[in-house]
């Protein structure tokens, strides 16, 4: 059958021999070898998809017609030769010096558009890679149709079936659970989305572009589609490849809170609005076809919430009063999309047949459904131009004089209206878009997403601090954990305020720093419980820490008990995690005011930057043991909250389902909440096709585990942990805290000066701005090495923690039955390989080449790339691969073919330091050419490694 890219000779694309490959029409040399060498970098085998290799081949060549129109054919040249140097250097053909040579010859301005060419090939490739998840995905449920084969574990079809198979689970009991459990997924702003807002969306109509083509093919191609609409399907794919050549990839002005909380309320309105609903029609399929009911209307296995504008964390820039903004202009939105929603309800619900309780509402309407859309309408309409007057100032802020205020007032009339339906025989109706608005209130509520407010502690014992000096009873500081504690409690039981009432908090003679922290309480006491998550205190480290932000809950009327979440991030604070959670269990006020539930959030960013990952991931699988068995004993359900990141030194985990499954058993208790942080937003949600298998893999993770937990790891296993574990975070501190060569050769081997002054978050890369490596955020730390290709923090200790284990017979067999038997320590391994795979010491060393003078420092750098390859043995000792990642065949093909690159990208950047750094540029204008070169760069490494945040 005619391909749709073999009759679409117009729109630039030619058909190749009779494998279906297909590519765009070239012109041009350099534009042939562009397009050629796509996807020239050979696969092992037959194996991979030849689709794959076809879009981004065509993807590629579409791009260098771009290129070579508006920037030159010198310039797709350049790109070419450095490509071709850096294959031939991949091949051991040359030296890495030729490569870096050739990058010498080329102006700033040369190089700035050689940047944006290698930039936009990444995010192209990317773009592929996601179009062809969402295709094979689509394909493997036929599969398993068509052709009666086992269903992937890892969907909720599959584990469904697995559960019932074995007889783990009944239909009922199945169904009762996905009414109960919960993924809460917490959007969170973190510099490690490098790409423009602008950018985002031009990818996103690549995505839709791909996915036209894709379903032109799958009718039978132009001949039964149309040869017109497949032509204009191609030519859209060509004009977004060229809006985005033509547009300015580097962000000029740096981000606000209120940029980063519009780009999160963006997803949701072009992505998630309709992914949510089309999850849950699958999941009522899936139910349909295993267990013979659907899932309740109500039901919301997945829900979201943000930290965007309410993260203050090291952020000054988040105030009291983009806060309220933030949280007011989702509760706008929110009302714009359901106000949307409700009209397309009113064209639809003509129907003039109803129950006698709409009867009672409506009166004697002929069309008794449009009477209640109508009024929604029209509170909707208020509610939103209030909304907009409350942001401007036009207006007093009050969400309870909104016409619509809680999701009870948009749930109600949509329910009446449901249950009239069905009950009159019209379920057709009832079951088609209502449903779909009735679980979007589900989700989403009045705001889209809740706001989670986090702090610092020591932000809040110097706001106590403040209080308390100004009572006269002393300084809260300096005060033991005994005292304070007492004094929290007393002040919580009693009836007097601490500070007057009605007077301005800039009147009370505190400083700016102590106002703001005051003033976000006094903030969201007035936002409404609906709109607000949880208040999480970061660097928690003992009972006070919660008690006193009760306190200031409680001194500013907030009228209802938002839960105060204690974040344990360090390896100290996690050891000490228990005793903090036994303490605030065991005092009386507290339980009353909890409601048998508590939340508590591991971090895992901060945890292994400190002690190293290994080390890490074991502190936060006991914690999570221990703090599990104080709420049981107590009475308490607990809900874990997963403060991940997109690498693995974060906590980042590209299996998602392995990750939920490798979790301590008896922890989940069917509800997961996590962060989805900086570009993982995008990989995971960017596109409707992800985002639904995303939300599936979610609920089959948490259903699985509910029925069938991991097992408890034997002694044995614990104790081999233990001494991994001690000697991990030996080594890893040896290094980081101790060495003295280590700062230097990180400030200068890697970007993280250059990084803190890019327009990537809103957030300053440092807690404290006096600060030094100490005080770095662990993001920009991360980030940092990732740009290098090191990426250090990542496997740092876990070559010396294996090989000390390794030394006896005993020891390897051990760590052998723990990989094949344990999912912990099968999970880290295998993310360990991963990230190994992904690293290149060849590449890390060019940039001490170019960077670093110091010759300690240069030593140092020599000796952790030896450890680097050390680490990759003692792996694969483990997992007894021959090779690292052997058989992941698809990351293999990624690496082969990004590997060309990616590698000029980082000689471009190294290079691009150099000169920075030491003044080698001869204008203002040369200057500024290799600063957005530099950003270019960074863009282009992170799009081309991925889970880099």
């Amino acid at each position: 059958m005619l391909s749709i890219r073999g009759a679409a000779v117009r729109a630039g694309v030619r058909q190749l021999g009779s494998s279906g490959a297909s590519r765009p029409a070239l012109v041009g040399a350099s534009t042939k070898t562009w397009s050629r060498s796509l996807s020239d970098e050979r696969t092992p085998g037959d194996w991979l998809d030849h689709r794959l290799r076809r879009d981004v081949k065509m993807l590629g060549g579409i791009l260098g017609r771009a290129i070579e129109k508006h920037s030159g054919t010198e310039t797709l040249n350049h790109v070419e030769d450095l490509r071709s140097l850096a294959r031939s250097w991949r091949a051991g053909d040359s030296d890495l010096s030729v490569l870096a040579d050739k990058v010498k010859t080329l102006s700033a301005e040369e190089m700035l558009a050689v940047a944006k060419a290698f930039s936009h090939f990444f995010s192209l490739a990317n773009a592929a890679d996601n179009h062809h998840r969402v295709r094979r995905f689509r394909e493997r449920i036929q599969d398993s149709k068509s052709l009666g084969v086992a269903r992937r574990e890892d969907s909720s079809l599959g584990t469904i079936e697995g559960l019932l198979s074995r007889k783990i689970a009944t239909p009922d009991q199945i169904i009762n659970a996905l009414c109960n459990q919960k993924a809460e997924l917490v959007l969170t702003a973190h510099p490690t989305e490098v790409n423009r807002r602008t950018l985002l969306a031009k990818h996103q109509e690549v995505a839709r572009r791909l996915e036209d083509l894709e379903q032109i093919d799958r009718i039978g191609g132009p001949l039964v589609a149309g040869r017109f609409e497949a032509e204009e399907a191609a030519q859209g794919l060509k004009r977004a490849v060229e809006a985005l050549w033509t547009s300015d990839e580097v962000r000029r002005i740096k981000p606000v809170p209120q940029d980063e909380a519009r780009a999160g309320i963006a997803v949701i309105e072009q992505v998630l609005w309709d992914a949510v609903p089309a999850y849950l029609r699958r999941l009522d399929g899936v139910l349909t076809e295993t267990v013979g009911k659907s899932l309740p209307i109500q039901a919301a296995p997945v829900v979201f919430a943000s930290w965007m504008g309410g993260d203050r964390d090291g952020n000054p820039n988040v105030t009291p009063a983009v806060t309220r903004e933030v949280s007011f202009t989702a509760r706008r939105e929110a009302a714009t999309l359901y106000l949307k929603d409700v009209k397309d309800l009113n064209m639809e619900l003509s129907a003039t047949k109803c129950s006698q309780e709409l009867r009672d509402v409506v009166g004697d309407s002929r069309e008794p459904y449009r009477v209640i859309c109508r009024q929604l309408e029209k509170d909707l309409e208020e509610t939103i131009e209030m909304l907009e007057e409350m942001i401007d100032g036009e207006l007093e802020p009050d969400v309870e004089a909104l016409p619509v205020n809680s999701r009870t007032q948009l749930l109600e009339p949509l329910m009446m209206m449901y249950k009239s339906l069905v009950s009159t025989g019209q379920r057709a109706l009832a079951t088609g878009p209502l449903v779909d608005s009735i679980r979007r209130v589900g989700c989403f509520g009045i705001c889209l997403a809740p706001l989670d407010l986090r702090q610092e502690s020591t932000r809040h014992t110097e706001a106590m601090d403040a209080i308390t000096r100004y009572l006269g009873v002393g300084s809260y500081a300096q005060w033991d954990e005994t005292t304070r504690q007492s004094w929290l409690l007393t002040e919580l039981q009693g009836k007097r305020p601490l500070l007057p009432r009605n007077t301005p908090l800039s009147e009370l003679g505190f400083d700016e720093i102590v106002q703001d922290t005051l003033g976000t309480f006094e903030v969201a006491a007035t936002l409404g419980e609906e709109a607000l998550g949880a208040q999480v205190i970061s660097m928690a480290s003992s009972p006070s820490d919660v008690l006193a932000v009760k306190l200031m809950q409680k001194e500013f009327g907030m009228p209802w008990d938002m839960r105060v979440v204690p974040l344990f991030e360090t390896l100290d604070d996690l050891e000490r995690s228990e005793a903090t959670l036994r303490t605030l269990l065991s005092l009386p006020w507290y339980r009353g005011h909890i409601d048998g539930k508590q939340e508590v959030m591991i971090g895992y960013s901060d945890s292994a930057k400190d002690a190293g990952k290994m080390a890490a991931a074991w502190a936060q699988f006991n914690a999570q043991e221990r703090l599990a068995a104080v709420a049981e004993e107590a009475g308490v359900k607990l809900t874990f909250f997963h403060g991940k990141g997109g690498t693995v030194s974060r906590g980042g985990n590209p299996a998602l389902y392995q990750a939920i499954m490798a979790q301590p058993r008896g922890t989940l208790n069917g509800h997961f909440r996590v962060t989805e942080q900086g570009e993982m937003i995008t990989q995971n949600f960017g596109h409707p096709g992800i985002a639904v298998n995303t939300l599936d893999i979610y609920t089959s993770g948490i259903l699985h585990y509910t029925f069938e937990p991991p097992a408890v790891p034997t002694e044995q296993f614990r104790a081999t942990m233990d001494t991994l574990s001690e000697a991990s975070c030996a080594a890893y501190r040896d290094i980081v805290r101790k060495d003295p060569r280590f700062v230097p050769y990180f400030r200068t081997a890697t970007p993280e000066l250059e990084l803190g002054g890019l327009n990537i978050g809103s957030r300053p890369a440092k807690r404290r701005p006096t600060g030094g490596v100490e005080s770095l955020r662990a993001i920009p730390w991360v980030f940092s090495w990732t740009q290098t290709r090191l990426n250090l923090p990542a496997w740092l200790g876990v070559g010396d923690a294996l090989a000390a284990v390794a030394s006896t017979k005993e020891g390897v067999e051990n760590l052998s039955t723990m990989y094949a038997t344990w999912p912990f320590f099968k999970t880290n391994i295998d993310l360990f390989e991963m990230i190994i795979a992904k690293s290149d010491a060849r590449i890390a060393e060019h940039y001490d080449s170019e960077l670093v003078v110091d010759g300690e420092a240069k030593e140092l750098g020599t000796e952790l790339r030896r450890r680097l390859g050390e680490t990759a043995g003692e792996i694969l000792k483990v997992s007894e691969n021959p090779e690292l990642i052997a058989f992941n065949k698809l990351l293999r093909w990624q690496l082969a073919l990004r590997n060309p690159y990616l590698d000029p990208v980082n000689v471009m950047q190294a290079h691009i330091l150099h000169r920075l750094r030491n003044g080698k540029f001869g204008s203002p204008a040369e200057e500024q050419h290799l600063h957005d070169a530099l950003i270019l760069t960074v863009t282009g490494i992170a799009g081309g490694m991925r889970n880099t945040g």
